[in-house]
């Protein structure tokens, strides 16, 4: 972990999309680490926005997995494996295609499927600050 950006709001995750995107131009794989409710798929609306996504972006949390089109009709895809309950389940979908496809992934709660993450995928961990009485700032290191 070589950065740490604080965000006094949500609303600053453009912001920080555009520092991930911008410090890791060549990757793809992106597990995005934190508790329930802490941003993780606001990050990913703002990681496509910078990407110009034309769909909306909204959790895959029952599809497990969603795409989206860029602008120039490529595709990116949002993983929420949080009701993954067994590795076969992974398997199921196929997910080598994406991951090895040289396409966008962005995981939420790659944490279920670790031992299935591409050695160069990049680590975003975002945690809430304690004892902040706003209850919005965030950190996230990557």
């Amino acid at each position: 972990m070589n950065q740490n950006i604080v965000c006094k709001t949500i609303k600053n995750f453009d912001n920080v999309a555009e520092i991930i995107l911008n410090t890791f131009k060549e990757k793809r794989i992106f597990a995005i680490y934190g508790n329930m409710g802490v941003g993780k798929t606001i990050l990913v609306k703002s990681l496509c926005k910078k990407l110009d996504v034309t769909d909306i972006v909204i959790s895959p949390t029952f599809s497990i997995v969603n795409e989206y089109k860029r602008l120039n009709n490529d595709s990116i895809y949002h993983f929420d494996f949080y009701r993954i309950k067994k590795l076969e389940e992974v398997y199921d979908i196929g997910y080598e295609d994406y991951f090895f496809s040289n396409t966008y992934c962005f995981i939420e709660w790659p944490e279920k499927i670790e031992t299935l993450l591409p050695k160069n995928t990049i680590k975003i961990i975002i945690e809430k600050v304690k004892n902040n009485s706003s209850n919005n700032d965030r950190i996230v290191k990557f």
